[in-house]
């Protein structure tokens, strides 16, 4: 793996080339799988190389982390800005959950191989900080919903808030009946109390 270039021209192409291959990655294991797809069979689909594949990743498990890296960063980054704002926590948390159901199908691809190798993530110095992220989405979001709707049941709410949401990439099309926005306010409707 060669090291990312210093000259700002250069960082932005080698970054630019690195997310396209990555999303790239992200399709190829979404629909034939993580452990059935090469690193040869990958490059083949991009057109490349495998040596050039091996110069942005030194093997297919760095690939994977940077897949679910791609998925995490800027949804925690984005829904950390909207925890911080000054609207209420019933406000903030259907903004976070907009955030979440759109980058969800945005990522689709992406989501459905976090899924498929999450017995991979749970474990392992080098999945480390993939685990840090998702638990800090997860904190971020359970204390929204905690404050939004105070309640005993609150932990069994958020994971029932991270399944649909996370298992929208399972079923979602673009075309479907129902915007993202839409999927959105009616899993916090069923999650949220009203009365």
């Amino acid at each position: 793996m060669a090291a990312r270039p210093t000259r700002p021209a250069l960082r932005d192409r080698y970054d630019r080339r690195r997310d396209e291959l990555v999303r790239n990655a992200a399709r190829a294991f979404a629909r034939r799988g993580y452990d059935q797809t090469t690193m040869q069979e990958l490059a083949a689909t991009m057109d490349l190389a495998t040596g050039a594949l091996y110069h942005y990743f030194p093997g297919k498990e760095r690939l994977l982390i940077a897949i679910c890296d791609q998925l995490m960063e800027p949804l925690l980054a984005r829904a950390s800005e909207i925890g911080e704002q000054e609207a209420s926590p019933r406000e903030r948390l259907r903004a976070v959950v907009r955030l979440w159901v759109a980058h969800v199908v945005e990522h689709r691809d992406h989501m459905l191989v976090f899924q498929q190798e999450r017995h991979q993530i749970e474990s392992g110095e080098e999945w480390r900080g993939v685990r840090a992220a998702r638990k800090t989405f997860e904190r971020l979001v359970g204390d929204l919903l905690e404050r939004a709707d105070p309640a005993d049941d609150a932990r069994l709410r958020l994971l029932a808030l991270l399944g649909m949401v996370n298992h929208t990439a399972q079923w979602y099309r673009p075309r479907g009946a129902l915007s993202p926005r839409q999927i959105a306010d009616g899993y916090l409707d069923l999650v949220l109390r009203t009365g």
